[in-house]
């Protein structure tokens, strides 16, 4: 525990890890609880998934080019205006919902609210990227895991609220806590003392392209793309059971085991190499989600989750140290950016595949097939051929560091 209390006194460290929470929520909150919303109206969870799947590709799509313009002009004037206009759209998002609007209307407002979603994960990330290098492995570690803690508290909330008050309220509390992660971060010390890195001007892919991100990514969307179809699988089963109300809980299991598992690695020291390690965490996490489409009694998915959840931290700690390292010094915000877009977005194919999938002769079982596969396919690409990432890159950014 001394490594986490070492990143703990960096300064704004504690304003980061507090402020990242609150502003992630709404990440792990609004899919959830608009896909509950709108399922609720249509009955149709392949309407509700794709409204989703709507919300998450817009927030992709319009993450890196926000990421890029951070890097050059610094990120508080963005967060500052997401701030702003996060929670109109969300409330109009819910306007449009509940008011019984045709479904395209509720696509267009979900995707109108994704684009204002604040951007946080990759400008925390950013930061982290420039504390010291001892101490940098261990503090993508310790964000990984708030990361997961996330996925606790946020299904938890959506279902508590779910059941208390309605799913609307979910989303209306996830704009509030936007605003607040989004500030948060645009006031920091950190944030303040922010220095744009000169660089070259390149060319839009430029990042994408860098030796070694190209592989990344893509198993990074393969496994996101698996866990979209299974956050549309479990509030299915959940129902399918006759427990709507376990969906909440049966997503925060999961993720509770991915924070022990992220505590328990990020005070690791491993001589294996980040990509190996990187490959071989996959793997656990396709070993996990494999008995899971044969699983019939909601507590015995819930150990499932759990033990198969205790990869999934590790493998993003180690997802976002290989970003920080082959990321360009002065792109660094949009390499992180490029990540989420690409995990985010294929996480919100993988929902509305899911949802079509369970709407179809394979029922559950086939979205649950289909986050196996996802993981699998991850795997897969890692044992591609691919360009290495340059060392002059990992160099350039221990001087800066230093």
């Amino acid at each position: 525990m001394r490594a986490y209390l070492s990143v703990w006194r960096i300064p704004s460290a504690p304003v980061l890890l507090l402020a990242g929470f609150a502003g992630r929520l709404p990440s792990a909150m609004v899919p959830l609880a608009l896909l509950l919303m709108v399922q609720q109206q249509t009955g149709s969870y392949a309407v509700a998934g794709l409204a989703s799947a709507t919300l998450g590709i817009a927030s992709a799509v319009m993450a890196p080019v926000l990421g890029r313009l951070a890097d050059r002009r610094g990120p508080r004037p963005i967060l500052f205006a997401q701030a702003a206009a996060y929670p109109l759209l969300l409330a109009l998002l819910i306007a449009v919902v509940l008011g019984g609007a045709a479904d395209a209307v509720v696509i267009g407002a979900a995707a109108l609210a994704g684009t204002a979603t604040p951007l946080v994960s990759g400008t925390v990330r950013a930061l982290w990227s420039r504390v010291d290098v001892r101490l940098r492995s261990t503090a993508y570690a310790l964000d990984a895991t708030a990361t997961e803690l996330v996925f606790v508290v946020g299904p938890s909330l959506v279902a508590t609220f779910a059941v208390l008050a309605s799913p609307a309220a979910a989303v209306a509390l996830a704009g509030v806590l936007g605003v607040i992660g989004a500030l948060g971060i645009a006031t920091s010390a950190a944030t303040r003392a922010y220095v744009p890195v000169v660089g070259a001007r390149a060319g839009l892919f430029s990042t994408v392209l860098t030796p070694g991100m190209p592989r990344l990514l893509l198993s990074g969307a393969a496994l996101m793309l698996g866990f979209g179809a299974l956050e549309v699988a479990i509030p299915a089963f959940a129902d399918s059971v006759g427990s709507p109300g376990l969906s909440g809980l049966l997503l925060a299991v999961w993720a509770l085991g991915s924070t022990a598992g992220g505590l328990w690695f990020g005070v690791r020291v491993l001589s294996t190499s980040l990509p190996r390690q990187y490959r071989l965490l996959l793997l656990g996490v396709t070993i996990g989600l494999a008995p899971l489409a044969w699983i019939s009694s909601p507590w015995a998915l819930g150990v499932l989750l759990f033990l198969g959840g205790t990869a999934v931290a590790p493998t993003l700690t180690v997802q976002n140290t290989l970003v920080g390292s082959m990321a360009p010094v002065h792109a660094t915000t949009e390499a992180f950016t490029w990540l989420s877009t690409i995990t985010v977005g294929a996480s919100a194919i993988g929902a509305a595949l899911g949802g079509g999938l369970i709407e179809g002769p394979t029922g559950v079982s086939g979205a649950l097939v289909l986050a196996t596969l996802g993981a699998a396919l991850a795997v897969v690409v890692t044992l591609l051929p691919g360009r290495r990432p340059s060392l002059s890159v990992g160099t350039v950014r221990e001087s800066v560091a230093a």
